[in-house]
């Protein structure tokens, strides 16, 4: 691009310069800002730059000017400060479903909208090599899928599998697609699940994003709205352990008043903890599973399911059902 119609940039580039060179730690003098401009082919003097300044101000951008020395003109905030960056570091790093090679992808994206000074930072604030990730690289645009899907009010195809001891995919229903109506995402147990009513079964379904593969749309309306009319998706959580399904109950627990914490984190603030001694009781809904009777069961003697019975009973079954001697060889398997 011939110089002179580089000079019609001037005032991008200038912004360009201060959000990604400045911040309140590192202003810049305006000879700086000159030599960073002609860096780009772009000749400027100071009186230009003061008007370019007061514009991009009257823009919106918070350019402030610091005194002294070493003093000079600054980016003083942005859409995202540092702090919430990290925030925002930390959830894309410690998603689960979110693959390592789409994190770090990611991460370089957040750190454009801060200076280099300040990304700098942010980088040393990321601990990348060592943490569960998914292995499906495609979840990122399953999700993007998924959301368009329940924009269009339109029913999907997939298929599903599970991974096998050899890391191998294996698609469940011999890769039989299923159908399903979207409806809902949700995050539990560090995954992404899709909530869905299968029209099949007549059931609501949830499926783990991730495991999803080759999901396309159909050209048929989604169906099972009924069930999602008042559909609380943190309500939802709160009564299913390990996104495995169960039938609904209404569980008594006493707990030691040690596990305040502990049941409050899980089913909200919201239930009534009724204080007995060195106690208390606590009546919840959830779905009974097997996720849901080992998490009791983890707590040991500070936990005792009153009622009901039935689900008591299930519980030291659950435990009965241990195998202290070496797994258990079924007799056709010696």
């Amino acid at each position: 691009m011939p110089k002179n119609e580089r000079q019609k940039l001037k005032l991008l580039y200038l912004k360009k310069i201060l959000e990604e060179q400045t911040d309140e730690a590192h202003p810049m003098s305006m000879a700086s800002i000159i030599a960073a401009l002609e860096a780009y082919g772009i000749s400027a003097e100071r009186k230009s730059i003061y008007d370019d300044i007061a514009a991009l101000r009257d823009f919106g951008v918070d350019i402030e000017k610091a005194a002294g020395r070493n003093g000079g003109y600054y980016v003083a905030s942005r859409m995202l400060e540092l702090p919430e960056l990290k925030l925002l570091v930390d959830a894309v790093q410690s998603s689960k479903f979110i693959t390592h090679k789409k994190s770090t992808e990611l991460i370089r994206k957040l750190e454009n909208l801060t200076s280099t000074h300040e990304a700098r930072r942010l980088s040393r604030h990321v601990y990348v090599a060592n943490r569960v990730k998914a292995m499906n690289e495609s979840i990122y645009y399953t999700v993007d899928f998924l959301h368009e899907a329940m924009q269009e009010n339109t029913q999907i195809t997939f298929q599903y599998f599970d991974w096998n001891i050899k890391k191998e995919r294996v698609l469940r229903h011999d890769g039989k697609r299923y159908e399903v109506s979207p409806w809902a995402l949700t995050w539990d147990d560090e995954n992404y699940y899709l909530l869905a009513y299968e029209s099949e079964s007549g059931k609501v379904k949830h499926f783990r994003v991730d495991k999803i593969l080759s999901v396309s749309l159909t050209d048929k309306p989604r169906e099972g709205a009924e069930f999602f009319t008042d559909f609380d998706t943190g309500e939802f959580a709160r009564k299913v352990f390990g996104m495995f399904g169960g039938e609904e109950t209404l569980v008594v627990l006493r707990c030691h008043e040690s596990l305040a914490g502990v049941i409050l984190d899980r089913f909200g603030t919201d239930v009534n903890l009724i204080p007995s001694g060195d106690s208390f009781t606590v009546a919840v809904d959830v779905l009974i599973s097997p996720q849901f009777l080992s998490w009791a069961a983890g707590f040991g003697e500070r936990m005792y399911i009153e009622s009901p019975a039935d689900v008591r009973e299930k519980l030291r079954a659950l435990v009965q059902s241990i195998p202290f001697d070496g797994y258990p060889v079924k007799k056709d398997e010696e």
